[in-house]
């Protein structure tokens, strides 16, 4: 079977970097922004080739803690993953200091077969400090977390984030394809508690689909969306959107944000999930029908109208959330979990 390719996905043009706050409050699906971060001083070096982009983010490094870096052997072909029977990974850990992986990776560009090195999601500000100053985005959002992705050629199985992410290419050149949450059926999504980096990623290799194994990956690739980011370049990846990023060449730099446009103090959304899993999958099915209604009530049809019949006084959790009544509501569950409720 012939997969179909996947669209474009969408781009968009922001001749001022000040219109990109009101840019991101607006969209709710994935964009391209090319140039985005195209004044920026590292990409600026990483133009004038690796070894500039290296000595430039050497200035950064305080080695004052190494960072981890992940390194696969080279007949993975880059493919960060399980091994064969989903026991363990195809890949290992290192603590390193950073200027020994940088030196690495330029040994390294010209070897046809080189190992996998990747040094994933590392917080600018711990181990670059001063670097996200030189190098500014405005986003608008609330206290968003910065990092820093390093590496070689490498393939990062689709997986999702919880929160809303700006991925910046400053060297190198990065594949992204992006599927819609509504996807996770045909995406074939391995376990979700024993996962490479924390996240559960979907068990399709994208080099090589085995259709045979994984024959609604078709149905994905309909809903498929994907670009290639040259130096400046950056992608929008909405909350929940699965995305396979694939770094093409031999030396390659992503920075990129994260946000979720709630409060901090509210929990993780896998919580709930895992607790339904605990709860909810393996009831008999008409016990399941009676909770979807009460979750589809009281969490996703959720109103001003659910507690409107009571008095403010006596609303409780149905009540408006603020971060003491979350922490009782917190402390309401740790006691019913270590009591074992099942009511």
């Amino acid at each position: 079977m012939t997969l179909p390719p996947p669209r474009p996905i969408d781009e968009v043009q922001l001749a001022d970097p000040a219109a990109l706050p009101a840019a991101l409050r607006s969209w709710t699906t994935p964009k391209v922004v090319r140039g985005l971060a195209a004044a920026w001083p590292l990409v600026q070096a990483a133009r004038r080739g690796d070894t500039a982009a290296v000595d430039y983010l050497k200035r950064f490094d305080h080695g004052g803690m190494p960072v981890t870096a992940t390194t696969a052997a080279p007949g993975t072909q880059g493919r960060v993953f399980y091994n064969d029977d989903l026991t363990g990974f195809n890949f290992r850990r290192e603590q390193v200091p950073l200027r020994v992986v940088l030196d690495t990776l330029l040994k390294y560009r010209s070897e046809p077969d080189a190992p996998t090195i990747y040094v994933a999601s590392t917080t600018l500000d711990t181990y670059l400090p001063g670097l996200r100053e030189e190098n500014p985005l405005v986003l608008g959002q609330a206290d968003p977390l910065a990092s820093i992705w390093i590496g070689n050629r490498s393939r990062i199985a689709a997986h999702y984030d919880a929160p809303d992410n700006l991925a910046c290419v400053a060297a190198g050149r990065r594949r992204v394809m992006l599927f819609p949450p509504g996807q996770v059926g045909n995406l074939y999504v391995g376990p979700l508690d024993f996962t490479p980096a924390g996240q559960a990623i979907s068990l399709v290799d994208f080099a090589a689909p085995d259709l045979q194994r994984f024959p609604r990956f078709a149905l994905a690739m309909q809903e498929a969306q994907s670009a290639v980011l040259e130096p400046g370049d950056a992608v929008f990846i909405p909350s929940l959107w699965w995305h396979h990023m694939e770094g093409l060449e031999a030396f390659n730099l992503l920075v990129n944000y994260w946000w979720r446009p709630v409060e901090a103090w509210r929990d993780a959304p896998m919580n709930a999930l895992m607790l339904a899993l605990l709860a909810i999958r393996d009831l008999p099915v008409e016990q399941r029908a009676a909770w979807q209604a009460m979750f589809q009530h009281y969490v996703f049809d959720a109103d001003d109208q659910v507690a409107a019949h009571l008095p403010e006084h006596a609303r409780g959790v149905l009540g408006e959330l603020d971060e003491a009544a979350a922490a009782r509501l917190r402390e309401v569950l740790r006691t019913r979990l270590l009591r074992g409720s099942n009511g």
